[in-house]
């Protein structure tokens, strides 16, 4: 009866759940059977649960098995999720391609590739520029230019134009534009997209599918940002790097690249302290389009907590997606729960423990007081909005439990059914919060997007709509205050550093 119980335990803990069923091409153990403390990632859940952070997904690998995942609800291990400069490392990735093939090498000159976007005069350091310096961000520009460069029409010319004022390879300055460069030469020496190049090499022999990613206006892949993927589509490409290129017995890349890739190029500052350096994961020196990290790990890194950490003496990957302004932060809580986890004692209670918190996440939508005076109020009518001559209306309707909001801004006109203090599921053309959403054809070709959407009341005045676009990290919060006929209403995600958009109206009667 004992080892019956075992079976059915085991068997429980190592598949997942019903309704969060899906193709996987990993095989599931348990903590307690790779001995993993279960006890140290529940921490981590508690820590991260009540914190600035907002997680999206986790997933915890040892030795190629699956160990821990979750996804907050309402995002799912189905949904892709925009990687931001996690892009990077398979841009890299296509670079090792090209450069195993002969038809690249990273000694070669970066103005060899593009003779009809050289500037009129060619510096010697612009001549020296090779597509090492690009790969480990030493290009010898003063500071990254890319959000100019990207409002360009031609983004290889601008970069070009970028007076190098210091030899390549000499400092680190992060660079999102050096890696659209590799991008551009891999279509330059392919003949395809990087995209198109990569899905036979990297993505299909991994089984990664359903992947976009964003162009410039050439039509070549942004490189440094614009790729989603979904969250064992990371963490196929950690454990990769772990295999040391192998995959499936089959050597994917070549494991002279990997180990390349991985290793330090060049230190982001080399007069950092001991003290400085034992605190910041930025510190640690970076490789190709990698970086390294504390405790002899090295990781893919994204805009506001993308992480596919690496970590061989655990033999471990750990992966997240979120939306976070405190990237550090969420790495400390890593390595102050999660890390000390490995090689510890555990016992299958905890693992029953752990599946169940992992299968239950989720961020819930805000409660507010009820306002039913406003909302009649408010039915049917239009809210005219001016900020800095931009304008916006918004039409908007209750219906039972739901809010139906229509919007015209930019000449076009969009509609969004948000749920009362419920998430509601939707599609929407409008573009999401966005980094780089200034960038010359920015998202073009990816909408419709897929949000959640809630409402609820602040106070008696204030009507707060919170839209979660959940194939990005970001949320976006509208809130209208009501002051008599007089309207304010404030925009604000972290997408947009931290800044919130200002609009003054009136409610139309």
């Amino acid at each position: 009866m004992k080892s019956a119980y075992k079976l059915i335990l085991f068997f429980f803990l190592t598949f997942p759940a019903i309704g969060q069923e899906r193709a996987t091409d990993f095989a599931y153990s348990t903590p307690s059977a790779e001995n993993v403390d279960a006890h140290g990632i529940l921490s981590f859940l508690d820590k991260v649960g009540d914190s600035e952070h907002e997680l999206h997904s986790l997933m915890v690998l040892r030795r190629g098995k699956v160990i821990a995942e979750g996804w907050w609800d309402p995002y799912g291990p189905n949904l892709k999720h925009t990687m931001y400069s996690v892009s990077k490392t398979y841009t890299a990735s296509g670079v090792g391609f090209a450069v195993s093939e002969g038809l690249i090498s990273v000694e070669d000159q970066v103005i060899k590739f593009f003779p009809e976007s050289l500037p009129s005069v060619v510096s010697e350091n612009l001549k020296q520029l090779k597509i090492k310096h690009l790969l480990t961000m030493s290009v010898g520009h003063a500071r990254d230019y890319t959000f100019s460069i990207v409002r360009t029409e031609d983004w290889a010319k601008s970069f070009l134009a970028v007076p190098i004022v210091n030899q390549p390879g000499s400092q680190f300055v992060y660079n999102t534009a050096a890696t659209y460069m590799l991008s551009a030469i891999v279509q330059k020496v392919t003949g395809q997209s990087l995209f198109d190049y990569l899905r036979p090499r990297l993505f299909e022999p991994l089984g990664i599918s359903e992947v976009d990613w964003e162009k410039s206006p050439q039509g070549i892949n942004t490189g440094g940002y614009g790729l989603r993927v979904k969250t064992e589509d990371m963490a196929k490409l950690g454990q990769l790097f772990l295999q040391n290129g192998n995959w499936n017995g089959k050597q994917i890349l070549p494991e002279s690249w990997i180990n390349e890739a991985r290793s330090l190029k060049i230190l982001q500052n080399p007069n950092a302290s001991v003290e400085e350096k034992a605190k910041s994961d930025w510190l640690q020196g970076y490789g190709y389009q990698m970086w390294r990290s504390r405790h002899d790990s090295y990781r893919a890194d994204g805009a506001y907590g993308q992480y596919i950490l690496v970590l061989p003496k655990q033999e471990a990957v750990i992966v997240i997606t979120s939306e976070t302004a405190n990237l550090q932060g969420l790495l400390n809580e890593v390595w102050e729960h999660i890390l000390p986890a490995f090689d510890k004692e555990s016992n299958s209670s905890k693992d029953l423990v752990l599946k169940e918190r992992l299968d239950n996440l989720s961020h819930d939508p805000a409660i507010g007081v009820e306002n039913e005076g406003m909302e009649n109020r408010l039915n049917g009518k239009n809210i005219a909005l001016v900020a800095e001559g931009e304008k916006v209306n918004f039409h908007i309707d209750f219906q039972s439990n739901n809010l139906e909001l229509n919007v015209v801004e930019e000449q076009k006109n969009y509609k969004l059914i948000v749920g009362k203090e419920q998430w509601v599921s939707g599609m929407t053309d409008r573009k999401q919060p966005y980094l780089v959403a200034h960038a010359k054809k920015a998202l073009n070709g990816l909408a419709p997007f897929k949000v959640f959407s809630s409402y609820y009341w602040e106070d008696f005045q204030t009507l707060v709509i919170e839209i979660k676009y959940i194939e990005s990290p970001h949320t976006e919060t509208l809130k209208f205050s009501f002051d008599g006929n007089k309207v304010t209403f404030i925009t604000s995600s972290l997408a947009n550093r931290g800044a919130s958009k200002v609009f003054k109206g009136i409610l139309e009667e």
